[in-house]
């Protein structure tokens, strides 16, 4: 029996998060028994800034794997993202916690589904425009390489033993479920629903009644454990610091704004750093209990 503990979006380097945050969160999966840490994406922009992270929390003994989110593969090459050479590296990969558990990890990706936009051209502007996923190089069209990891998802979990229970993680939105639609003055963001991941994912995992559970992030936004065709769903990223409640309750406690907006925090915490900076380490963990899914095996 262990406890598996899955983190997404951690994004150390916006986040400014060093060595003592990380030992915060080494002494929280310690005091909490967990036998596995696994990263599922979005750790950091640069890949050996990723790697540092894993050997940090393998140094305090706390086995650990990742795959990558799209915030990483800005830095990597086509043959990184699919096959990186590191045997913490799980894609298309299984590691095995127990006799009957195995954890398959699978970078992800989208192809457009989720967005209210009809005109592939429209979402490719967009893309082009702003997303960050712009600076990444890919082999393919974003459909072409969502379709063709659904499909290796789907022969992967095939010739995977049945009597085996799966716990699958991955960075992009497999169901629908999680697609927020805004209304309003916010209605736009519905276009770039486009790039949070591909319901044909799921359709896939749908199939396979030993998927016990899913989890994944890139939303940024948490959402409340869903079971869906007899599989359980977790969605807790940890997300930029200006999204934390932390950060909403450090501003309205000490009545630094009216109202909390987290697109104007940046700025008005630029005036109040180094007391944002011992609230955030007096704090972090407590954020972490919010952003972090823990699965018994």
């Amino acid at each position: 029996m262990g406890t598996l503990a899955v983190i997404s979006d951690l994004h150390v380097d916006i986040n400014q998060l060093c060595d003592p945050h990380l030992q915060l969160i080494a002494d929280y999966l310690q005091q909490n028994q967990v036998t596995h840490l696994h990263l599922a994406g979005d750790v950091a922009n640069k890949k050996q800034r990723l790697l540092d992270v894993v050997a940090f929390f393998q140094s305090r003994q706390v086995p650990t794997t990742f795959h990558w989110g799209n915030h990483e593969m800005v830095d990597l090459t086509e043959q990184e993202i699919e096959a990186f050479d590191d045997p913490a590296f799980l894609n298309f990969q299984t590691y095995r916690l127990s006799e009957k558990t195995l954890l398959l990890g699978i970078n992800g990706w989208y192809d457009y589904q989720y967005s209210d936009l009809t005109s592939e051209a429209e979402i490719l502007r967009l893309k082009n425009l702003f997303w960050y996923d712009r600076m990444i190089q890919r082999k393919g069209s974003d459909k072409e390489i969502s379709q063709a990891i659904n499909e290796r998802l789907a022969e992967t979990l095939a010739h995977l033993p049945q009597d085996q229970e799966i716990l699958l993680s991955t960075h992009f939105v497999p169901q629908e479920a999680f697609i927020v639609r805004q209304t309003g003055k916010y209605a736009r963001w519905n276009h770039l629903n486009a790039f949070l991941g591909s319901p044909d994912f799921g359709a896939v995992i749908d199939q396979y009644a030993n998927v016990r559970a899913v989890v994944f992030g890139h939303t940024h936004r948490r959402f409340e454990k869903k079971e869906l065709a007899g599989t359980s769903y977790y969605c807790r990223p940890f997300g930029y610091y200006y999204e934390w409640q932390l950060t909403r309750r450090f501003v309205l406690e000490n009545h630094l704004a009216e109202a909390y907006s987290p697109t104007k925090v940046r700025t008005l915490l630029r005036n109040h750093h180094e007391a944002f900076e011992d609230y955030k380490t007096a704090h972090l963990v407590e954020e972490l209990a919010q952003a972090i899914t823990l699965l018994p095996y």
